[in-house]
């Protein structure tokens, strides 16, 4: 944990918070924190400042805050992704934030399976709490927003050619397509598909809609490897 970041709950004043979970735990065994230390914070969605370490006891902490920077640039990015399996999305949720993802839409697949869309991973809990972390290790403090869409070809041909519209539009997708550029300086619409990739169906769909295919080479990518591939290469 990079920065502590801090909820409306926390606060018991304009700039006095209280402390009492696993925050706490990780300034206890974790920063090894003592009373008077000084703490990098945020405020989720909001500024940048630093904390001192007012209080600390076995079950909570008190620390008087202040908040004076911005948060860093987001990435000019709209992520739309093949709803990955279970165990992976979690990782993926960190992984956007913690690189600067501003806008993420999960979208359905032919290679999807339908219980995927079942997992408690998708609540909107347990979703904050993945991107809390990932912005905890970047030291950011804005929560990327997260869209789902379960249905691929009314989301792709109805509301993609809007979104892709002034943009880089590109389609992660293994095969005889060109490279995908480096170092773009204009916003961009990526998407990436699901473990097996796209259907050919999809992607015509996807080219169709302003989204041109794109690869990283021969070898296959899990989900998470290749957003953190593909994110590394266009910024």
């Amino acid at each position: 944990m990079n920065l502590l970041l801090l909820e409306e709950a926390d606060f018991i004043a304009a700039d006095r918070v209280v402390l009492r979970d696993r925050r706490l735990t990780h300034m206890q065994e974790v920063h090894r924190s003592e009373v008077g230390d000084s703490l990098r914070v945020g405020r989720v969605d909001g500024l940048l400042g630093s904390a001192q370490l007012l209080r600390l006891e076995a079950r909570e902490a008190e620390l008087s805050v202040s908040f004076e920077h911005a948060p860093p640039a987001k990435l000019p990015l709209t992520l739309i992704l093949a709803l990955p399996r279970p165990k992976m999305l979690r990782r993926v949720f960190q992984t956007v934030a913690t690189m600067g993802v501003p806008k993420v839409i999960l979208i359905n697949s032919y290679r999807v399976e339908k219980s995927f869309w079942q997992t408690p991973f998708l609540e909107p809990a347990a979703i904050r709490e993945q991107l809390i972390l990932g912005l905890e290790q970047a030291r950011d403090s804005v929560l990327p927003e997260i869209v789902i869409e379960k249905r691929f070809k009314p989301f792709v041909e109805d509301r993609l050619p809007a979104i892709a519209d002034g943009t880089l539009g590109l389609v992660g997708h293994p095969g005889e397509f060109p490279a995908c550029p480096r170092a773009v300086e204009q916003p961009v619409t990526l998407a990436i598909g699901p473990e097996g990739g796209w259907i050919p169906y999809e992607v015509d769909l996807l080219r169709a809609s302003g989204l041109n295919p794109v690869q990283l080479g021969t070898r296959i990518l899990r989900v998470e490897t290749a957003v953190t591939a593909l994110l590394a290469r266009l910024f």
